[in-house]
């Protein structure tokens, strides 16, 4: 779907002069088609969220229609792997490393998810901080893989990523996912997880697939019992 810059800023809840603002500044991906700016609905919610920006609910609708389920932290980790020692000493080839080392389907152009993941990165360090990264592509939807997950890759060697701490960078999470919901379903779950001292503790420590993977279980846990106690909200943080 492509939005114009009215629905643009319906969904970032800014104005039209603003959101032409970002276009002039190079802030927001946005497209010239026809003499006219449309955005891309997945590009335009990745970028937000990566900027923190406050966006209507409206934008998580899928044109497409049809749910996909979401697994948990620990399921989408077992389905993409946890490998250790992958080569890399710059950020495009720690990426085309990992993308050889991706659970993949056969029909996936591994080549292509390479471009796309430099050029996420191009945007902006994905880097959050204490030497981990999340690489995941701009556009969700391109892959057409069946379900979301997340590979996670211990470097060899911490690179330079970019990050907003100026810490190298040592563990990258990989995440792709079929459709806008289940990105950003998943991106905040790894959130979420990371922000929990012992699974990030296993995270830094490049702890075993088997204590990563009970980590990350335990926070699922903690997270669905908390859930249950908190009213539901409508806003993206």
């Amino acid at each position: 779907m492509r939005l114009t810059v009215r629905d643009a800023s319906k969904l970032l809840q800014v104005s039209e002069k603003t959101v032409y603002r970002w276009i002039n500044q190079h802030m927001v991906p946005a497209y010239l088609i026809n003499g006219q700016y449309r955005f891309n609905r997945a590009e335009l919610l990745e970028w937000a969220t990566s900027r923190r920006i406050q966006v209507s609910v409206d934008i998580l609708a899928e044109p497409e229609g049809g749910e996909v389920p979401c697994p948990g932290v620990a399921e989408a980790l077992e389905a993409g792997g946890v490998f250790y020692r992958v080569d890399g000493h710059d950020r495009e080839s720690a990426l085309r490393a990992v993308v050889q080392f991706m659970r993949l389907p056969d029909e996936v152009d591994r080549d292509f998810l390479l471009r796309v993941l430099v050029a996420r990165e191009a945007l902006g360090s994905t880097g959050i901080g204490a030497g981990i990264a999340i690489p995941h592509v701009r556009n969700p939807i391109v892959l057409h893989v069946p379900r979301p997950s997340i590979t996670l890759c211990f470097l060899e060697q911490a690179i330079e990523f970019g990050a907003l701490d100026g810490e190298p960078v040592r563990a990258l999470f990989t995440v792709i996912s079929p459709t806008i919901r289940a990105h950003l379903y998943m991106i905040s779950r790894l959130a979420f997880a990371l922000r929990d001292a012992d699974f990030k503790g296993a995270i830094l420590r490049e702890a075993s697939r088997d204590e990563i993977s009970r980590e990350a279980r335990r926070v699922e846990a903690s997270f669905v019992r908390n859930a249950a106690t908190q009213p539901r909200t409508e806003v993206l943080q």
